[in-house]
C-alpha cells in the first residue's frame, strides 16, 4: 500500500478546482485518443514479459549469462536502473547488472574490467537510436571485446528502440534481435515498457507486479480516486512563483536512483516555454534520508523559503537491525535511541524532519509505502507520471517533448563535424 499524507494547508480554491479538472479531461483525452501511450504500459507490456522470458529460454546462451549490461542514457537506463536498486536484494538469484550511460572513461574502463564476453548480453536502449553517448559507447563495446555482430556474436546483442529507428534498421539488417518502444511513449516514460521490461526479464526480475501496480494507479486515477494528485498538481502550479522547487527526500538508500528517476522526469517534463511563451518550471532536488538532513536540512529550514518538501518513508524494511545497549563514556546523550532497530530510528528521523519543517510553514507532504514489493512500486512510478502530467498540462506546456536538449545535441553535431583541430 502507498500513503498519501499532505499539508492541511493545502487548500483545494476555486481556481484549483478549475485547474483540476480541466488537467483530469486532458489527462483522459490523452488516455483516451492514445497520443501519449504510458498510461497503458501496465497492461500493454505483460505480454511482453512472457515474449522476453520465451526468447531466453529458447536460448542456451542467454540461459547461461552472468550479467545484463544495459547501455543507454537519460530516459534509457534511470527507470530500470532505478528498479534494479529497488529489488536486487530481494533477488539475491538474479543476474548482475551494469548500465554503461556517462561517456566517462575511467568508469567506462572499470566497468569494461568487470565484464566476462562469454557470461553477458548486452542491451543496447536508445529510443531515437541515434543518442551520441550510447552508439559511441556500443562502438567502444564492439572494439574492447571483439564482438561478431555481424555473425558470431549476435545473441550477445539484444536491441531496444523506436520502430523505423536508425538503431532499429542496425538491429534488422544484421538480423539482431530487437524490441521496439511504443511511438507514443516518451523516453522519461518508459520504464515500463521494453526499455525496462527487457533487461530486468534477462536478468531474473519479476517485473508482471510492477506492471500491474502501475495499471491499478493509473485505472484507479481515471476512476476519479485519485483527487490528491491533481490537488498536489494544482498547489505547486498556483504556487509555482512562490515555491519553484520541489524537494524529494527518500528515506531509503534503495530509492535513491528512483529519486534520481524522478529528477529528470520532473526537470525535462516540466522545464519549458508555455504558451504565452513566457519560460516555466518547477525545479527538482533529490535527495536521500538520513544521510542529506546533514547537508541540505539548514537550507531549508532557515535559507529562502522557495521550497516545497516531499517524503518518502519506508514503512517496513523487513530486517530487524537493532542498536545495541552499549554504553559509551563521553557518549551517554545518544543512548536514549539504544534497543530500537535502525528501521525505528530512520522512520522517526523522517517525521521529526518533516515536523521540524511544518512548524516553519514550509508546505510539505508525505508518501508512505508499506513494504518494496512490485506493486508499491508500480504504483509509485505511476503516481510520478500522472502527477508530471498534471502539472504539464496545469502550466499550458507539453510536458513530453524536449526541444532544450534537442537544441544542445544540434550544437554538438555542429562542432565535432568541424573536425579536429590540427
Amino acid at each position: 500500500m502507498l500513503y498519501f499524507e499532505e499539508d492541511l494547508n493545502w487548500q483545494v480554491t476555486a481556481e484549483a478546482k478549475k485547474l483540476m479538472q480541466k488537467a483530469y479531461e486532458k489527462l483522459r483525452q490523452e488516455k483516451e485518443s492514445k497520443s501519449v501511450g504510458y498510461y497503458t504500459l501496465g497492461k500493454d507490456s505483460l505480454p511482453l514479459v512472457q515474449e522476453v522470458k520465451e526468447y531466453q529460454k529458447n536460448s542456451e546462451y542467454l540461459q547461461n549469462i552472468e550479467c545484463v549490461v544495459v547501455v543507454g542514457i537519460g530516459g534509457s537506463s534511470l527507470g530500470t536502473k532505478a528498479l534494479h536498486s529497488i529489488f536486487k536484494e530481494k533477488c539475491p538469484n538474479c543476474k548482475d547488472m551494469l548500465f554503461l550511460e556517462n561517456p566517462d572513461e575511467i568508469d567506462l574502463s572499470k566497468k569494461f574490467a568487470r565484464i566476462k564476453k562469454e557470461k553477458t548480453v548486452f542491451v543496447i536502449v536508445s529510443k531515437s537510436g541515434n543518442t551520441v553517448e550510447t552508439i559511441s559507447i556500443f562502438k567502444k563495446i564492439i572494439e574492447v571485446f571483439n564482438l561478431d555482430y555481424k555473425k558470431d556474436d549476435k545473441e550477445k546483442l539484444i536491441i531496444v528502440t523506436d520502430n523505423d529507428s536508425n538503431l532499429h534498421k542496425f538491429a534488422n539488417y544484421y538480423n539482431i534481435k530487437s524490441y521496439t518502444i511504443p511511438s507514443n511513449v516518451g523516453g522519461r516514460f518508459s520504464v515500463l515498457s521494453a526499455v525496462g521490461v527487457v533487461p530486468l526479464t534477462l536478468a531474473g526480475f519479476e517485473i508482471s507486479s510492477v506492471l500491474q501496480g502501475a495499471s491499478e494507479m493509473i485505472d484507479s486515477f481515471f476512476a476519479g480516486e485519485k483527487e490528491n494528485i491533481l490537488k498536489k498538481a494544482a498547489f505547486y502550479v498556483l504556487h509555482k512563483k512562490v515555491y519553484p522547487m520541489n524537494v524529494l527526500f527518500s528515506y531509503a538508500n534503495c530509492l535513491e536512483d528512483f529519486t534520481k528517476w524522478y529528477v529528470q522526469l520532473w526537470g525535462e517534463s516540466l522545464g519549458k516555454l508555455d504558451t504565452k511563451g513566457e519560460h516555466v518550471g518547477l525545479t527538482p532536488i533529490g535527495h536521500i534520508g538520513s544521510v542529506d538532513q546533514h547537508s541540505f536540512l539548514q537550507l531549508i529550514i532557515e535559507g529562502c523559503r522557495d521550497k516545497t518538501v516531499t517524503f518518502i518513508k519506508l514503512e517496513n524494511f523487513e530486517k530487524r537491525l537493532k542498536i545495541p545497549n552499549i554504553k559509551l563514556k563521553f557518549l551517554e546523550k545518544t543512548d536514549f535511541i539504544n534497543g530500537y532497530t535502525f528501521n525505528e530510528l530512520i522512520d522517526g528521523e523522517c517525521e521529526a524532519t518533516k515536523e521540524s519543517i511544518i512548524q516553519q510553514n514550509i508546505p510539505v507532504d508525505m508518501i508512505t509505502i508499506s513494504k518494496i514489493d512490485g506493486e508499491n512500486i508500480g504504483k509509485l512510478i505511476a503516481y510520478y507520471e500522472l502527477l508530471t502530467s498534471a502539472c504539464g498540462n496545469m502550466m499550458d506546456i507539453n510536458p513530453y517533448n524536449q526541444p532544450g536538449v534537442e537544441l544542445g545535441k544540434r550544437i554538438l553535431v555542429t562542432k565535432f563535424s568541424k573536425g579536429r583541430k590540427s
